[in-house]
């Protein structure tokens, strides 16, 4: 009984306290805050990093760890996703900041820890702003006393800087290669060296180089012509170390040439003798190397065009090139060098033109459709009321019907001719419903090389009657009149193996004639267009929609609107509608793709 109480007590002291530690984890819920955000940038001698919080912040600390060049924050009840608290590296930047990385302590679940590394130890400051809050540090030690702040100028500083961006020249990265290599380059440039500042007074230049090389951690060799320069007064405060490198070099005239992680600095005047001595060693060299001739047949293209080209490969003064017209050949006399160049751009360009296979479908589709549906005439009759019927002899009633009648026919229709004192009874019945469709499939083909213009007409004569007056007399002849279904197109091949025409279609047709031996009314469709299509694709380029519908009647004013009987007072009920669709599609294709090197690209020289 006792065990069964002390059981009973244990689990009523357990819900009771997992009840008061789920209160107290909503009330703990509510007091924490979200992290959305971690932005690094950079303002003038300034760095700075942007927390963006859900909502304002106030418990947070701040520790300056000096041994490591660290700054780490503390956020209480704070939490991030892992895309928030990824790490960043910043070290391509010349601020202060180096790395930022963000993580979840291990003692404290709820709470945030950002650790900032450092480049030096310079003083920082926290600023809130609503949700925001600012970590803004110094890039050098001294900018929070001596900077003055003009928003205007670092404004419009910035918009010069972002103007000019793509005229310098950017390094890769703060690499010392990247670096070195960039002060090779002529123009503008644009300077992410470590910075430092020196003052020195009538120092050679030798010495100013080594100085600069020893700070930065680069090799240096520099030739014997710069001790012959006058020593340099400089001072200079917290300016890039490239920067000021690239200055020295500037105002001495001097060059550099890099290799590895070594740069070799000389004056412009000895690095532009050497450059020439080089040029006169090249060309002493070629000027001895024995010759080649080689004989080039050329299949495809022509031989001036060939020539023209091939001509500013050749040695100056040595190579000599001639065409031979029979055979369709060039004899080149080079260089071994200049002969295996020439087999490179003579194989990429005599190829053969590109052909093209055009197909175009011009699908005309006609439907026509009416009705006819009353009297024909109405009902037509005569009556005598005076007349003498002992003398008549009744004719009639006559009846017609047909189940199937001709376009002019009647399906039922009564004819009396005298039947009592009526006279003369007619009336037709007409029924009757027309339907009729049509389709005509043009579907001209032509084949041409690429750019050359290739036509292709086929033309319909119908003849007619013509009447002719002359002096003496009027003479009847014959007359024709024609209809031309003609395709002109010019193809032009990409290099991508897409096509390009130029393309003008005409399509002529004749409607029926209004009479036997009459000229035929005709119509005329033409398109011209310049479309890009890719081989052997289909491509609609055009096309011509006609609806009309016609409906006429006439009668006896009024009586012709009754109801149940207006029919008998008016004209046939003829609706009638005709549809005309015209669809032109075309199908270019290169036939001869591979052989025209459209497959393969375009070759390495």
């Amino acid at each position: 009984m006792g065990k069964g109480f002390f059981q009973f007590y244990r689990i009523v002291f357990s819900l009771l306290f997992i009840a008061a530690a789920s209160v107290f984890s909503q009330e703990d819920q509510s007091q924490i805050k979200k992290l959305n955000g971690i932005r690094f940038f950079q303002d003038g001698e300034l760095s700075k990093l942007e927390f963006e919080f859900d909502r304002t912040v106030e418990d947070v600390k701040k520790f300056h760890v000096v041994e490591d060049k660290q700054i780490i924050l503390e956020l209480k009840n704070t939490e991030a996703t892992e895309r928030v608290m990824r790490a960043f590296d910043t070290s391509e930047f010349s601020g202060s900041i180096v790395f930022v990385s963000a993580y979840k302590k291990a003692n404290a679940y709820n709470d945030l820890r950002v650790v900032v590394q450092l480049r030096d130890n310079v003083r920082s400051i926290l600023q809130r702003q609503n949700n925001k809050m600012f970590l803004i540090m110094e890039n050098r030690f001294g900018v929070f006393s001596k900077r003055e702040v003009d928003e205007q100028k670092i404004a419009a500083a910035d918009k010069l800087e972002e103007e000019e961006m793509s005229d310098l020249h950017v390094p890769k990265s703060a690499s010392i290669n990247d670096i070195l290599e960039n002060l090779t380059l002529s123009g503008k440039k644009k300077y992410i060296g470590s910075r430092f500042s020196f003052n020195v007074k009538e120092m050679p230049v030798e010495d100013l180089l080594k100085m600069i090389a020893d700070a930065s951690g680069f090799n240096i060799i520099t030739d014997p012509a710069i001790k012959a320069l006058a020593p340099m007064t400089l001072k200079l405060t917290n300016v890039p170390w490239d920067h000021s490198l690239d200055l020295i070099m500037d105002l001495n005239s001097l060059v550099a040439r890099k290799k590895g992680s070594i740069l070799f600095i000389t004056t412009a005047a000895k690095a532009a003798e050497e450059e020439s001595e080089k040029i006169k060693a090249k060309a002493a060299a070629q000027s001895q190397e024995p010759l080649v001739t080689k004989i080039f047949p050329i299949s495809y293209a022509q031989l001036g065009d060939i020539q023209k080209i091939t001509n500013e490969y050749l040695t100056p003064t040595r190579g000599k090139i001639s065409p031979d017209e029979r055979t369709n050949s060039l004899i080149v006399k080079d260089t071994a060098e200049v002969i295996e160049k020439l087999v490179k751009i003579i194989d990429a360009l005599d190829t053969q033109t590109p052909q093209v296979l055009i197909e175009s479908k011009l699908v005309e589709i006609e439907e026509r459709y009416a009705k006819e549906i009353g009297l024909r005439n109405g009902v037509n009759w005569s009556y005598d009321p005076i007349k003498d019927m002992s003398k008549v002899a009744n004719v009639g009633p006559g009846f017609s019907l047909s189940t199937a009648p001709v376009e002019s026919g009647a399906l039922l229709g009564l004819n009396v001719g005298i039947f009592g004192r009526v006279e003369k009874l007619r009336f037709d019945l007409q029924l009757m419903e027309s339907e009729s469709k049509g389709k005509i499939i043009s579907s001209p083909k032509i084949i041409t090389q690429n750019k050359k213009k290739a036509t292709i007409t086929e033309t319909e004569e119908k003849p007619y009657a013509q009447s002719v007056s002359t002096d003496a007399g009027t003479t009847t002849g014959w007359a024709s009149v024609s209809a031309d279904l003609k395709l002109d197109v010019t193809p032009q091949v990409t290099n991508e193996g897409s096509i390009v025409m130029q393309i003008d279609i005409e399509k002529g047709s004749f409607g029926p004639p209004p009479a036997a031996g009459a000229m035929p009314p005709s119509t005329k469709r033409k398109i011209s267009t310049n479309v890009l299509v890719d081989n052997g694709s289909t491509i609609v380029i055009g096309g011509v929609y006609t609806f009309s519908t016609n409906e006429a009647h006439s009668g006896i004013p009024f009586l012709k609107d009754l109801p149940l009987v207006g029919w008998l007072f008016r004209t046939l009920y003829n609706p009638s509608t005709s549809k005309k669709e015209m669809i032109i599609f075309l199908t270019p294709r290169i036939i001869n793709q591979e052989e025209a090197g459209l497959i393969e690209g375009n070759k390495e020289l």
